[in-house]
């Protein structure tokens, strides 16, 4: 018994072309994104990796590396040589957590709070520099986590 799989919506023409790639289509906005953060961040001496750890930490200090990397969808061999730099910047401080040694906790120093309220200014600046409009922001947003989900289920 055969199954019947929906025509292929890539055609034969098209299907190795870069201009026909979607993950290619995602990697140059990525790269377009990554260059508008690069801008904005330059004024709080973050690179774009060091600024989404500090988003994760304002949101809720005092968390385990792992927390972080569930967060942020990276695992502790990439975090941890981000969250020295941020320490060593001031930012951020590093203990061992006193129940289980094996856990580090990370929490922000006066510093790193205070950065904060310099950081107000990025979502905006992200934001005009789109060119959209709320409405499509958010749209486009969902339709991203939703292709990460499905995915995820693939990897």
């Amino acid at each position: 018994m055969t199954s019947k799989r929906p025509p292929s919506p890539v055609s034969s023409q098209s299907h190795l072309r870069l201009d026909g790639q979607l993950c290619f289509a995602l990697y140059a906005a990525s790269l377009a994104m990554n260059k508008v953060y690069r801008k904005l961040l330059r004024k709080l001496d973050l690179t774009y990796p060091q600024y989404l750890v500090m988003l994760v930490l304002w949101e809720g200090d005092e968390l385990t590396v792992s927390q972080i990397g569930e967060r942020l969808f990276l695992d502790s061999a990439t975090l941890t040589p981000l969250l020295k730099r941020l320490e060593a910047a001031g930012l951020i401080t590093r203990t061992r957590a006193a129940g289980d040694e094996r856990q580090v906790i990370i929490a922000l120093t006066r510093q790193g709070r205070a950065l904060k309220a310099q950081a107000e200014a990025v979502p905006q600046g992200v934001f005009c520099a789109t060119g959209c409009s709320l409405e499509e922001l958010n749209q486009l947003k969902a339709s991203l986590e939703g292709l990460r989900g499905r995915l995820a289920g693939h990897a």
